[in-house]
């Protein structure tokens, strides 16, 4: 059973970091927030992981969807998040 800490710490980091990156115009800060993100997927729950990865073995860590990866994160995350 995941912890309802866990998502809500995983929606939150994700969630704000998707936003900075979105409307980033900056190369490096776009690379930093990737970096970032793989790092906490690193240290993530192997069972939350599992959830919001959809099967994707690289989830989070591939730069050429990066941006599609963490939409859909934080898209599973919100439903996921206590009422």
């Amino acid at each position: 059973m995941i912890a309802k800490e866990a998502i809500e710490i995983a929606y939150s980091f994700l969630h704000q970091k998707r936003n900075v990156y979105i409307h980033s115009t900056l190369d490096w800060q776009k690379d930093d927030i990737e970096y970032a993100i793989a790092s906490y997927v690193d240290e993530m729950s192997e069972e939350l992981w599992r959830l919001i990865s959809g099967g994707k073995a690289d989830f989070l860590k591939e730069h050429t969807r990066f941006e599609e990866d963490i939409t859909s994160a934080v898209n599973t995350l919100e439903k996921m998040l206590p009422s």
